[in-house]
């Protein structure tokens, strides 16, 4: 089984134990897809508790629906905003889900809850004696330390050196250890040494819940973020043959999980999978350094379904950066005013941390690349927003000087409006199994998967498929672990 939910009842019982201690209950898969079920009680707490508490009432906030609210905020529809033609320069529509409005400001706390919770419903978790580690390169350690506190668990988390430093400062205050790895987002295999050191040295004591090849991450994307996607397209009222891209950068592989989602609902649609230039290891096996913090790369995460992919975009980390300036600076919004953005428009920019505009980025390529229309959709990601970047304004003023209307002219010209189709390759059946070759190398030689699985996950078709089957079997796992925190 892809996901271990063998049941340790000892375990189980000390896990339930500490909960009902510490007033936490679990949320299921069916919750956070659709939070009308979640009852008056925990809603009534809502109400009094900020969104970024360390509070285990805000495991109720792991959802797409979470109102706009920093505090007392309840449920509404999915969060997502479409992006301004002003902007995009596309004839497509390009819509985006917002994950500002998650408890720590990233749609990552999702995918670590989907980690954590299984392990610990199941007993292949100890929260009393065991430390939970989250090896990241920004926003998954973030969401793995946020969820660990809330449950009461001791968190380990890992992260390179040259994240931002607001990601630093907010992880020393929930956290237990933190740990920076030599690099940049590009050093994941620094990340994966550390790890191996750690059960080195501490073995039993420590859970390693590794984004990259847990496949938790993957459902969690499938399920939850998938299920938001339709939901706005179905609130919009898009016809089926207009829902044309998903695309998002590589990353662990877990948010392309939500695009495979959608292609068994639409099955022509296009799922893109982006990557910095400066690093182009889908693209053309390359390797290197960028600024697009957080989507990792140099490998092929074990969990990212490359049979079904159907592009590669990669985008050049300096339009990132020149974009998170003309987002954030006063001269740049300045700018967007006068080309014909209103104030909500404005304010929306600040939901695009710089990873969500490598996605915008893509999206924008993949848009022009097939040529799409007016009633066409492509939707994609805005993984956390620009609060975990703002130190950035100041080097980049260092690095390149003033921001000032005449720069925002022309970054809107050139790393917008003329995005062009350069660096976009579209797969056909070899190009996509070159890439998945690549996961020999990282997973079967390094870091101990098998050859025998590697052929399944791309020969055999049920591999894939069995993914979806566990969800309503976890949460069954979760509403007996939850009836065993009331006692009964």
């Amino acid at each position: 089984m892809l996901i271990n939910l063998e049941k340790k009842n000892d375990i189980i019982k000390k896990n339930a134990a500490r909960c009902r201690e510490k007033h936490i209950k679990l949320p299921t898969f069916k919750q956070m897809i659709n939070p009308n079920l979640i009852g008056k009680d925990v809603l009534d707490k809502l109400k009094v508790t900020g969104l970024w508490d360390v509070d285990p009432i805000n495991l109720y906030r792991i959802n797409w629906h979470n109102e706009s609210k920093e505090s007392g905020g309840l449920f509404g529809g999915v969060n997502f905003i479409e992006i301004p033609k002003q902007i995009t320069g596309t004839k497509a529509r390009i819509l985006a889900l917002a994950g500002k409005w998650f408890p720590c400001g990233v749609h990552k706390v999702g995918a670590t809850y989907a980690c954590l919770a299984p392990a610990l419903v199941t007993g292949n978790f100890d929260a009393v004696e065991q430390q939970a580690v989250w090896p990241s390169t920004g926003n998954y350690c973030r969401g793995g330390a946020y969820n660990s506190a809330l449950l009461g668990c001791k968190s380990i988390a890992i992260l390179p050196e040259d994240m931002s430093q607001e990601r630093f400062n907010w992880l020393k205050t929930v956290a237990g250890e933190i740990i920076a790895t030599p690099g940049c987002e590009s050093n994941v295999k620094e990340i994966f040494d550390k790890c191996h050191e750690l059960d080195a040295q501490r073995g039993a004591h420590i859970v390693i819940f590794n984004q990259f090849e847990q496949f938790e991450n993957y459902l969690w994307h499938y399920e939850v973020t998938g299920a938001a996607i339709l939901e706005v397209l179905k609130q919009l009222g898009i016809k089926p043959e207009n829902v044309k891209g998903y695309v998002s950068s590589t990353g662990s592989g877990g948010t392309l999980a939500a695009g495979d989602h959608l292609k068994d609902v639409y099955p022509e649609i296009k799922i893109g999978a982006g990557e910095a230039l400066q690093c182009p290891t889908l693209l053309r096996n390359g390797f290197g350094a960028h600024r697009i913090e957080g989507i990792g790369d140099k490998h092929v995460p074990w969990i990212h379904n490359v049979r079904n992919t159907d592009m590669v975009l990669s985008i050049d980390d300096q339009d990132c950066m020149d974009i998170y300036r003309l987002f954030n600076e006063e001269s740049g919004l300045s700018y967007l005013k006068k080309e014909g953005l209103t104030d909500q428009q404005l304010q929306d920019l600040k939901l695009f941390g710089i990873s969500g505009i490598g996605n915008l980025l893509s999206a924008i390529k993949m848009a022009k690349y097939y040529e799409l229309e007016e009633d066409d959709v492509v939707f994609t990601i805005l993984t956390d927003s620009s609060v975990m970047y703002t130190s950035r304004l100041a080097e980049l003023a260092e690095q390149q000087g003033a921001f000032n209307e005449t720069e925002a002219a022309k970054v809107h010209a050139a790393a917008l409006r003329h995005q062009g189709i350069d660096n976009a390759l579209e797969l056909n059946y070899y190009d996509r199994l070159r890439i998945h070759n690549l996961k020999y190398y990282t997973w079967v030689e390094q870091q101990g998967k098998t050859y025998e699985e590697l052929n399944r996950q791309w020969y055999d078709r049920s591999y894939w498929k069995s993914l979806p089957k566990l969800t309503a079997q976890i949460d069954e796992l979760i509403e007996e672990f939850n009836s065993m925190i009331d006692g009964k």
